[in-house]
């Protein structure tokens, strides 16, 4: 039996990567799966990968996806967003905060409107997402959110390394930001039924972003395969609410914690 059947799942960010993988593991296991993100033509980013890539590969596989275009950096397009899922296949019950716009920039380089940009799609939207998604959650009882985060939460130790000097401490800023909305909201929701969750991966995943901007290579033997970042958001997306929630997680501590 499926994990996840009469499940409906919002994975945002899921054109490419991370985003992608996820989407497919919770079809697999049953869910209907909304994709969505901005790049629908494959001259929407210097990036590959479409949401229509990623719901024709869901269904391919016997899955049930459809694809929903947003820029998750206007509002009003978020409010769509949602209430075209809901209106799509009648409710959400998941919903994964994966997108993301990142520059890596030195602080005395770093422009207002990147860092406006920034933390509209990534603190705030999830935000937002969640305000909309909680009321249908709340009356059934019974929701999941996921939120996608990174080490680079982590604050910096010295002696600095090149990746702590090369730029990312707005990312970081995001990430930090992201976390702590996950803590506070897990305890304002935990006797509605709904889990609030954080999950990282414990080393960077080789994905077109994190390749783009050289944080890791194909051939890194120490990289991480976005399928342990699928199995671990599985796990948060489908274990009891109560017994599972305000977790700041990283994917292979939290697979191996639930294998013990």
């Amino acid at each position: 039996m499926n994990l996840l059947n009469g499940k409906v799942a919002l994975v945002t960010g899921a054109s490419r990567g991370i985003g992608v993988a996820i989407a497919q593991r919770l079809a697999a296991e049953g869910a209907e799966v909304a994709v969505s993100a901005r790049s629908v033509s494959a001259d929407d980013s210097p990036l590959p990968g479409t949401i229509g890539e990623t719901a024709a590969r869901i269904a391919e596989t016997g899955g049930t996806a459809r694809a929903f275009p947003a820029n998750l950096a206007v509002a009003e397009q978020r409010e769509s967003l949602v209430a075209e899922v809901i209106a799509a296949f009648g409710r959400i019950d998941i919903l994964v905060n994966n997108a993301a716009v990142t520059y890596f920039t030195p602080i005395v380089e770093f422009t207002a409107k990147r860092q406006a940009l920034m933390f509209e799609v990534q603190v705030t939207a999830p935000m937002h997402l969640a305000q909309l998604v909680l009321p249908g959650m709340r009356e059934r009882g019974q929701g999941w959110i996921l939120n996608i985060s990174s080490r680079a939460a982590l604050h910096p130790e010295p002696p600095y390394g090149a990746r702590a000097k090369r730029g990312g401490t707005v990312y970081g800023m995001c990430k930090a930001a992201l976390e702590r909305f996950t803590t506070g909201l897990a305890a304002e929701v935990f006797d509605d039924g709904v889990a609030v969750n954080s999950l990282a991966p414990n080393q960077v995943v080789p994905t077109p972003g994190t390749l783009f901007h050289k944080l890791t290579t194909t051939d890194d033997p120490d990289a991480e395969q976005p399928d342990v970042m699928a199995e671990a958001a599985l796990a948060l997306c489908t274990r009891p609410p109560q017994e599972l929630t305000g977790r700041i997680a990283f994917s292979q501590d939290l697979l191996a914690e639930l294998q013990r």
